[in-house]
């Protein structure tokens, strides 16, 4: 039968509707959740974009103290989200949070804003994803703990190597078939520039941004270009430092690959070596040893020289009495010992589905697959209430480790943890430092006040 042309305009445009709608994964298509986020900065973006593309979420809520950062967040998100709606905007996350219609908060705030809007948002009633590390001391991680226990929320810790594709490959199909053999050893590295750098003065912040409230609970520094945006984690005030940042993912990745739990004991050296004069104040070198009784996973980082292997500055290597395992976010190679076949495996890339990932601004393309896949397994817990891959116990696991670290190179000695007491085993200098001091009038959680 002849289709007359207004019959094949409307076929038409039916089909390009249909083209042009987001891809969402079957399982996903009917969890329309109302969505928060609390920071939408560089990675609070990169993440809930990549959210909106595997679910029919609605964003109804931004929240930052940045006006600028916020009014464009709100502007993108009406462009990328099916509705075209903007959402609300608020400078207080706890005056989002009163309004209790969020079902899923993001917190991705700077570390030292983690814990209190990770627990209010539980305590309104929503799931969360909360960024690495999770917390700046320890005690902070257990508030937060107690409080997705309590409460009964599912959280999703933003590890997202547990969910990267080839590393996934390489767990199952390299370590849990065996051909590494035993692991005795694992080291874990990271060689790039990660301190700011230069000695800008101290000014006035700028009238678009509420540095009081910036800076929240962790101490009051002057104003400095440095810190604001996304240059903070060159000061211990607001986080942990590279340990902090960048051991904590393949700490974590390591964990999960060999299904370790906690390290029996914790130390670690460095300092400030090389780059004296900068106002930033984290370590350029360090070294922490992680040891698991039979297996030590050791961390190396400094911020000048070249890589030992160029192809992977920020990896695990696991050695095995059967072959060695390289892995990163790029890539992996297996090597046997002896006979046996070489295994090399790049990053996936999801460009041709998702090709608004090409444009992104800022978007770590090697990245966008391994944060779809956190997500889908997010969704997939709210759904069934389970708990998801990078669970808030597992992200408080490897954080704490971190910040034991830390400790650690501070006190310049030897850390034993006791996960039962969840103290340091007869040492109580190195306890009175896993709580620290909440500027006025922030008050610290307690785990036993979630």
């Amino acid at each position: 039968m002849a289709m007359n042309r207004r019959n094949f305009l409307k076929a038409g445009a039916a089909g390009l509707a249909l083209s042009t709608l987001p891809n969402y994964a079957a399982e996903f298509a009917d969890q329309k959740k109302r969505v928060g986020l609390i920071g939408p900065g560089w990675y609070g973006k990169c993440d809930l974009f990549r959210l909106i593309q595997v679910a029919p979420v609605e964003v109804v809520s931004l929240c930052d103290v940045d006006k600028r950062m916020l009014a464009e967040a709100a502007d993108m998100v009406a462009a990328r989200q099916a509705s075209k709606k903007k959402p609300r905007t608020y400078s207080d996350y706890r005056e989002m949070l009163k309004e209790k219609d969020l079902d899923i908060v993001l917190v991705e705030t700077p570390d030292h804003w983690h814990a209190l809007p990770m627990i209010a948002a539980i305590r309104a009633g929503a799931d969360v994803w909360v960024q690495k590390p999770i917390s700046v001391d320890v005690v902070e991680g257990q508030a937060m703990l107690a409080a997705a226990r309590k409460h009964q929320r599912v959280v999703q810790v933003h590890t997202q190597r547990r969910s990267t594709p080839h590393l996934i490959e390489a767990r199952d199909s390299i370590i849990k078939e065996g051909k590494l053999g035993k692991v005795g050893l694992v080291e874990i590295c990271c060689y790039y520039q990660m301190r700011a750098r230069g000695n800008p003065p101290d000014t006035a912040p700028p009238e678009y941004l509420d540095y009081e409230m910036w800076t929240g609970p962790a101490p009051m520094r002057p104003y400095n270009s440095l810190i604001h945006p996304r240059r903070w984690r060159a000061f211990m005030e607001y986080g942990n430092g590279i340990v902090g940042d960048m051991c904590i993912h393949m700490l974590d990745m390591v964990r999960w690959m060999l299904d370790l739990g906690w390290p029996k004991r914790v130390s670690s050296s460095g300092g400030i070596f090389m780059d004296k004069t900068g106002k930033s104040n984290i370590s350029d070198t360090q070294v922490a040893t992680f040891d698991f009784g039979d297996l030590e996973v050791v961390w190396t980082h400094r911020t000048y020289g070249s890589p030992p292997d160029p192809k992977y500055p920020w990896a695990a290597t696991l050695y095995g009495d059967k072959g060695t395992l390289k892995a990163s976010v790029m890539s992996y190679d297996f090597i046997p010992q002896g006979q046996g076949q070489a295994i090399h495996k790049d990053v996936t890339y999801e460009l041709e589905q998702y090709p608004e990932d090409k444009t992104e601004k800022d978007l770590e393309k090697h990245c966008a697959p391994a944060i779809r896949g956190h997500w889908k397994n997010f969704l997939s817990c709210v759904a069934s209430r389970g708990r998801p891959v990078a669970d808030i116990e597992q992200g408080f696991i490897s954080t704490t480790s971190c910040i034991l670290a830390n400790l650690s190179m501070q006190l310049g000695r030897t850390l034993t943890w006791d996960p039962v007491k969840g103290q340091v085993a007869g040492d109580d200098e190195a306890n009175r430092l896993l709580r620290r001091p909440y500027r006025s009038p922030w008050v610290h959680p307690e785990p036993t006040q979630v």
